[in-house]
């Protein structure tokens, strides 16, 4: 049942790499709301965000948005400047979370164990970092779902990797490639929901093996010893919490095979598809998808809380 009469505008879509993805999310959300008796409008973002916001009377915003423009702290900050409260993170741990360069060395700060890594800029390299262990992978700095993200085996494949990543952003993170299982962990509202493990063809969790191929298998709850579980969950709260995330994110490692976790990266607004991991989780753990939809919708109500107290 609905706690608020507040028009709620659900922000999706947008221009990023990720915007197929995001209309899913918010149609799922969209629908969600609606069956619990709230009040919601659908807005693809683009240009016209401010004036669309005015024009439907919006109140609060679920954001259903990934990747840049959406993921990034802009909208946030936008709906900050018009006082609309919004779901998720805010501006801070949302622009830190996508870059991530930004994010390795926070959560590398905090002890969480990341992989060996180093930023290409611009003006690139002539060949791959000598020190870093092979094989290699190469990232885009600021982008999501692992967008643009290439395994690097041999010295003959840096140039044409490089030159793909850079397709997608100017800044290319790259890392030693880390053997072992992927494993993510949910994390709503500062506590940790079962892990899921993802067991990708190839053994590489990108975008095609998330969005496009099938074949890709989801176990939930992950198959970890309690020492591993115990130990991946609390390097993912650990990680929220030093990012300073609210409402709901995922957290991503891959579990070497001594069983230790290694941080990937996190996602600030995390896909709510019907094949996302966060609904997963999130049923395992006793949420559907409608009472996961409203919880996360919490994070404005308390965000709109707090600035009314504060006048």
């Amino acid at each position: 049942m609905a706690q608020t009469s507040a028009q709620i505008g659900i922000l999706m879509g947008g221009r990023s790499a990720e915007r197929t993805v995001s209309l899913s999310t918010g149609q799922a959300v969209y629908a969600a709301l609606v069956r619990r008796g709230y009040r919601a409008t659908r807005i693809d973002v683009d240009a016209s965000l401010p004036r669309l916001l005015r024009a439907r009377r919006v109140q609060l915003a679920f954001l259903a948005l990934h990747g840049r423009g959406g993921e990034d702290g802009a909208v946030q900050g936008l709906l900050e400047v018009m006082r609309i409260p919004y779901t998720g993170s805010g501006v801070r741990a949302s622009a830190m979370g996508l870059n991530k360069p930004v994010t390795r060395d926070f959560v590398r700060l905090h002890r969480v164990p990341v992989a060996p890594g180093v930023v290409v800029g611009e003006d690139g390299r002539p060949g791959p970092p000598a020190h870093l262990p092979w094989p290699l992978v190469v990232k885009p700095a600021n982008e999501g779902s692992t967008v643009g993200v290439v395994i690097v085996r041999r010295p003959s494949q840096w140039r044409r990797a490089l030159a793909r990543v850079r397709e997608y952003d100017r800044e290319v993170l790259v890392e030693s490639f880390i053997e072992g299982r992927e494993i993510a962990v949910s994390v709503l509202d500062g506590e940790a929901l079962p892990p899921v493990e993802i067991v990708a063809p190839g053994g590489m969790y990108d975008y095609a093996a998330k969005y496009e191929r099938a074949g890709t298998q989801y176990i939930c709850p992950a198959p970890l010893t309690t020492g591993q579980e115990r130990r991946v969950t609390s390097l993912a709260v650990r990680s929220y919490r030093a990012m300073g995330c609210a409402g709901a994110a995922r957290v991503d490692f891959r579990l070497t095979r001594r069983g230790r976790p290694v941080f990937l990266e996190i996602n600030t607004i995390p896909g709510m598809t019907r094949r996302s991991l966060l609904p997963m989780s999130a049923r395992q753990a006793g949420l559907d998808y409608d009472a996961l939809t409203e919880r996360i919708l919490r994070s404005a109500l308390e965000r709109q809380a707090r600035w009314r107290a504060a006048g």
